[in-house]
């Protein structure tokens, strides 16, 4: 008989066969779908190949990839065998011996290709093309290693390199010429080089004769794409090692530079294969950087005119070669960089030429100079992306020479800020005394407001379009306003005249900005303008006050709002209360007061902000006043905080102005910090009093909470007791009964005793939570108190066995009620079994 499984071992079984089942199922899905494929993809029934039950593995590598790596790693291999016997194997054979081999495969090399393209084996071609080119570097070296030892290397290399680069090209092309049937396309119908309408011969290499520019691009296609992009590699060093080895100076090897990338370019625009144009035109781009950078540093080094003139022409030759590309090149994201690169060597180098003829003040200017005399190309016949590099030329040619001239306005503003460190010890001689009383004036800056001044001019005058006009007039009229500022210091006005200045400036943006708020173009600048002059005036006692009292007056004015348009209130109305501020220090200071009763005098200012706020209709205004007369109330109980007696008063006053405040419908919250002022000021009035019981302090914040609270849980019974009476009671409950603890005395704990047992019993009478637990708990630890001494004596006179046995007795009942739960519970189960 056979032994009926358990149950546990029944439903393994039964889930191990259902999962066989499902693989199962998937697999004959996964027939089912290979079938229908077969059949819907082949019209004749042929018997495929059984798939896999599994997927195949997908490669990781792509067969041509592989070819591709296997034929470079050959040539390679091939490559260095080549160098390998050319440089090491020599004294094996004679002359005619060498001569012979290597000739022989360097033949065979290149003339491989021409068999393997006819079969159709265009990558192994490629390979053996490559060996073959490295091979005739490989002659060149074994030539000059035989027979020309005694030349110049390096002329030799500059030879060497000629040859190679003409040998590699008219091997391209002849190999072109001779390559697989359909390897070159009809050039008269050339669309990817835009040549319509051209004529030639179909011999792989098809040159357009038709009319315009697109019509003299070369259209080569030939069937290997290796040897012509190597010959443009090889085109690279023939002017260079000429230049070199004729002991050629720097500006001849720039010369050469710059004409090798010249070529460069002309190939990329010109010729139609894909690999020689990227070629060339990334040497182009090499060769022509490594040119202008030489030629800048050329001009940059020139000690006279003549050879700032010299580089010049070679920085023009750059730029030549920069605008036609970009006149040529097909898109206009390049044509447009392009563009602005020839601009901005053109800038340079004219202002190289001028930086030699003028002062050195003056070097930034003729640049600037330069740069807008770009702008007349912008509005000739060039096409449209060639105008916009040369606009986009001339604005960095702008950009940058602002960028020289913010020193000067920074040093400017800035430079004020020093004289808080020696406030009223004199006027100084000049403006530019002023502000460098810290900061360092920068050197040769006498043409910074010039420069400021063309700049905002030319985006006056040169900015039309629609988009951008917004954006230059406010640029425009920051220039402007720096100009102005930067104008005392830069000509070294009296000290007078530098705050005449700035302050009529001041008038001039707030009169502005009153006809153009929201926008933030003046207020921002006559804010800036109106910290500087106050900074500036703390030279001199006479000049503070008078500047002071004339901003707040100036921004009080440009505060009232004009008919029927927003006014500057959110903006001048704090700024005037600012300085407001400002002019009562100073004028405690110039009375001789000390701060604590100059905080009495900038107390003023709250005042009005307070009475402003309930007049002001306007809501950003309203909030600006309120949040300035707040800052101005913190910074009179700063000054006061130093004599208690005052501060109270001090606070005792800003509490009053917040409680006037309070009276307003919509400030009423302003109550709660009016109460917490008055409560502060009683609390320092009691400390300068000398007071140390904390009930005084405390009382007086308890009854009004507790008085507050009753009227709150009147009007809404929902209230707990602990949100209406817990913080009055726990203000003096918990600090008295800290004082308890570390109080001698009777007298305290039975006062504490019995206001906790009044407060016990109030919370029982009235069915209260809050008070009941905190006076309840006061009440025990204020008993706690009481008698704590006389339970340490009665613990003293117990034996030592006693805690031990105590805490035996403890665990003894813990330990034997725990084992009656268990029995419990044994019990209530034996029961429900039972009831089975």
């Amino acid at each position: 008989m056979s032994q009926i499984p358990s149950p546990a071992e029944e439903l393994r079984l039964l889930d191990t066969e259902l999962r066989q089942l499902d693989s199962r199922r998937a697999m004959l899905l996964n027939r089912r779908v290979w079938l229908v494929h077969t059949l819907q993809s082949a019209p004749v029934w042929t018997a495929p190949l059984a798939p896999p039950a599994f997927p195949a593995r997908r490669p990781e590598a792509t067969a041509p990839g592989v070819q591709n790596v296997l034929l470079l790693l050959g040539g390679i291999l091939l490559t260095i065998a080549a160098a390998a016997f050319t440089l090491v194997g020599w004294g094996h054979l004679g002359i005619a011996g060498r001569s012979l081999v290597l000739g022989a495969v360097t033949l065979a090399a290149l003339g491989a290709p021409v068999f393997l393209l006819r079969r159709g084996l265009r990558a192994t071609a490629e390979a053996l093309a490559g060996l073959g080119l490295a091979l005739t570097v490989l002659d060149a070296y074994a030539l000059y290693a035989v027979a020309l030892p005694r030349t110049d290397g390096v002329a030799y290399s500059a030879l060497a390199s000629t040859a190679l680069a003409a040998v590699w090209t008219a091997y391209g092309l002849a190999v072109g010429a001779t390559g697989p049937r359909g390897a070159a396309p009809n050039p008269g119908a050339d669309r990817e080089t835009g040549a319509a309408g051209n004529t030639g011969a179909n011999t792989g290499t098809g040159v357009g004769t038709g009319a315009g520019p697109e019509a003299a691009t070369v259209a080569v296609r030939p069937s290997l794409w290796l040897p012509l992009p190597a010959a443009v590699v090889a085109a690279q060093l023939p002017l260079l090692l000429w230049a070199v080895a004729a002991a050629a100076g720097a500006c001849t090897v720039t010369a050469a530079l710059l004409v090798t990338a010249a070529f460069d370019a002309a190939l990329a625009l010109r010729v139609s294969l894909q690999p020689v144009r990227v070629v060339a035109a990334a040497w182009a781009y090499g060769m022509g950087g490594c040119g202008t950078f030489a030629a800048g540093w050329l001009s940059l080094t020139a000690a006279g005119p003549s050879a700032a003139a010299r580089a010049a022409a070679l920085l023009l030759f750059s730029a030549s070669i920069a605008l036609a590309a970009a006149w040529r090149v097909p898109k206009p994201g390049l044509a447009t960089a392009a563009a602005t690169a020839g601009g901005l060597i053109c800038v340079v180098a004219f202002g190289g030429v001028l930086r030699t003829s003028l002062p050195g003040e003056w070097t930034v200017p003729g640049h600037l100079a330069c740069g807008i005399a770009l702008l007349a190309l912008a509005r000739t016949g060039l096409p449209a992306p060639v105008r916009r590099g040369v606009a986009l030329a001339s604005g960095c040619v702008g950009a940058l020479s602002v960028a020289w001239a913010l020193p000067v306005v920074l040093v400017t503003l800035l430079g004020p800020v020093g004289l808080a460190g020696s406030v009223w010890s004199g006027a100084p001689a000049s403006a530019r005394d002023a502000v460098t009383a810290v900061l360092p004036w920068p050197s040769d800056s006498a043409t910074a407001p010039l420069v400021l001044a063309l700049v905002a001019a030319v985006l006056v005058v040169a900015v039309r379009t629609a988009a951008w006009r917004a954006h230059a007039v406010v640029c425009a009229l920051t220039l402007a306003w720096a100009t102005v500022f930067v104008l005392p210091a830069t000509l070294e006005l009296p000290y007078a005249a530098g705050l005449s200045v700035q302050g009529i400036t001041l008038v001039a943006l707030l009169g502005y900005a009153r006809r153009t708020y929201p926008s933030v173009t003046a207020p921002v600048p006559a804010l800036l303008t109106s910290l500087s002059l106050a900074f500036l005036a703390l030279a001199s006692e006479t000049a503070t006050l008078t500047v002071l009292a004339a901003l707040a007056v100036l921004f009080a004015a440009a505060a009232v709002r004009p008919a029927r348009r927003p006014g500057l209130g959110p903006f001048a109305a704090p700024a005037s209360l600012g300085y407001a501020t400002a002019l009562a220090c100073a004028a405690g200071a110039s009375l001789g007061l000390r701060p604590e009763h100059t905080a009495l005098l900038v107390l003023v200012v709250p005042v009005v902000a307070a009475l402003l706020a309930a007049r002001v209709e306007d809501g950003p205004t309203t909030v600006s006043i309120e949040v300035t007369g707040a800052l101005a109330g913190l910074l009179a109980v700063g000054l006061a905080v130093a004599e208690p007696a005052v501060l109270a008063t001090v606070l005792a006053l800003c509490a009053v102005i917040a409680a006037g405040t309070a009276v307003r419908q919509d400030r009423r919250s302003a109550g709660y910090a009016a109460a917490a002022l008055f409560v502060l000021a009683a609390w320092v009035r009691l400390a300068a009093w000398g007071v140390g019981s904390p009930e005084a302090y405390t009382l007086p914040v308890t009854v009004p909470a507790l008085l507050v609270g009753a009227f709150r849980r009147r009007a809404d019974t929902t209230v707990s007791s602990w949100t209406a009476y817990g913080p009055g009671l726990s203000v003096t409950l918990v600090p008295s009964l800290f004082a308890v603890w570390g109080d001698a005395h009777w007298l305290r704990p039975l006062l504490l005793g019995s206001a906790a047992l009044a407060v016990t019993l109030l919370g029982a009478r009235h069915r209260l939570q809050a008070p009941l637990v905190l006076g309840g708990s006061v009440l025990v630890l204020d008993a706690l108190h009481e008698l704590a001494p006389y339970i340490i004596q009665l613990v003293n006179a117990l034996p030592r066995w006693t805690p031990p046995a105590l805490a035996g007795l403890l665990l003894l009942g813990l330990g034997a009620t725990y084992e009656q739960r268990i029995r419990d519970a044994r019990r209530v189960r034996e029961v429900l079994g039972r009831m089975d």
